[in-house]
This record gives C-alpha cells, structure tokens and sequence, in this order.
C-alpha cells in the first residue's frame, strides 16, 4: 500500500514509489463532507493508491477529483475513480475540459472560471489557470484556501524516497534535480517563458503555507517565498535558452 500521512488538516499524502525510477508519484486526498482527490496517479498504482485512500475514508464517497494537466501520472486513472465513487466529478480550468477532459471523462466535468470556487464542507479550493507551468497549455493548479495548501503538481519535484513533509531548503533538493536533468532527456520539464515569471508570482501571493509536490516531498514553510525563488533558478538554468 502506498504510504499515507497528513501533511496540513485533513490533507493526506498517498505516495507510491518507483525505485527504478527512484521517483515518488504522490496524489493527495483531503477528507471533508465532499472528499476531493488530487492527482489520480498512474494506473500500476491504482490498487495501492486506492488502498491507501480506504485507509482515511470510502473512496466510493469522492465528491472531486482534480490535476493539473493531461499527463498519465495526473489522471490516467480519472475514470476509474468515476467508476468507483458514483457521485464524483472531475474539477478543473476551461481550457483542461476544453481540449481534454471533456471528451476523455465518463462524466463531465465542473469547470471552475476565474474566482469561482467550491466549498466541500470545511475546505474552499479554487482553480487558477497557470497555462504551461507546470506543462502544456491546459495546465492549472488548485489551492486550498482553508488550509492555505497549494497543490503545485510537478512544481518542486526531485527524486529519492524521502519524508513525506520537508521544511528545509526544498530550492536546493529542487535545484539539485534539475541541475542533474539539465541536458538529459527529462531536461525543460517546466519551460521557462516571458509567462512564467508573472505566474510564479500569481502564485506566490496566495501565500501557501504547505505545498503539496506530485514528486519529492512537500514543503511546509514560506511557500511565497520558495515559488520565487523557484522562478528565478528556472531563469537561471533555461533563461537563456
């Protein structure tokens, strides 16, 4: 079963590891009158996953299931997960339902617009458009604003089988990870633009206090400061290219 811990108020970490890889692939499962996954996961990891949700709640009552972007690790296993909680829904931005999820659901999905939220009970969340960062034009993250989590998908990742909640320096395991990728064949994971800054800084002013990384462990800390900070080392590594 994949490891299970509680990362902010009723946010729990569901984290699979690969060690061929040697890379976690986390989905998150806040518990609340209308329980919200985020991040299916790959579909080798939905059994273990799927255990792993039973151990916090019935994950036949699933209300929402969110990701960021269209990739198999995001929600190869959204189907599934509508299949095995009947009153689930996908979440996500206009563009995601418009050049992906739409067609690929069993179900439709509720598209969240520009300061729309949803409340599950004692959880808001809204979805902010953050298009190609992390990946892809359909790209959005969502951020809890009860408990000032930010779910930032492939934002901060790095490798290794490590604690499932860092407060140190996440740049530097970030910086380390990229550093290593720069010319291989993982390399420009997140592309840096004229956009990206602006977003970064989008983000930044939500003021996360926990952030919840689909890769590595997640960060409790000064989230504003580290997504600045991870704007200016992907300036650094790719800026120029």
């Amino acid at each position: 079963m994949a490891q299970v811990d509680e990362i902010a108020p009723d946010v729990f970490r569901l984290s699979a590891y690969n060690p061929q890889a040697n890379f976690q692939f986390n989905s998150f499962l806040v518990r609340d009158d209308e329980p919200l996954l985020y991040h299916t996961n790959l579909r080798g990891f939905f059994d273990e996953i799927r255990e792993a949700a039973a151990s916090v709640l019935d994950p036949s009552t699933i209300r929402w299931i969110g990701f960021s972007h269209f990739e198999a690790d995001e929600c190869a296993t959204l189907n599934d997960w509508l299949a095995l909680a009947p009153q689930a829904q996908a979440v996500c931005s206009f563009v995601g339902a418009r050049t992906s999820v739409g067609d690929f659901a069993i179900r439709p999905p509720r598209v969240l617009g520009e300061d729309e939220r949803i409340e599950t009970g004692s959880h808001r969340y809204r979805v902010i458009e953050t298009k190609h960062v992390p990946h892809g034009w359909d790209a959005s993250l969502l951020f809890d604003e009860t408990t000032r989590t930010l779910f930032c998908s492939d934002l901060f990742g790095h490798n290794g089988d490590v604690e499932p909640l860092y407060e140190g320096d996440i740049i530097a395991r970030t910086d380390a990870y990229n550093s290593a990728q720069k010319e291989g064949p993982m390399s420009h994971s997140v592309p840096f633009t004229r956009e990206t800054g602006p977003i970064l800084d989008r983000l930044a002013g939500l003021g996360p206090e926990t952030l919840a990384c689909m890769h590595g462990s997640s960060y409790a800390g000064a989230g504003a400061e580290a997504l600045r900070a991870f704007g200016d080392m992907l300036e650094r590594l790719y800026g120029g290219n």
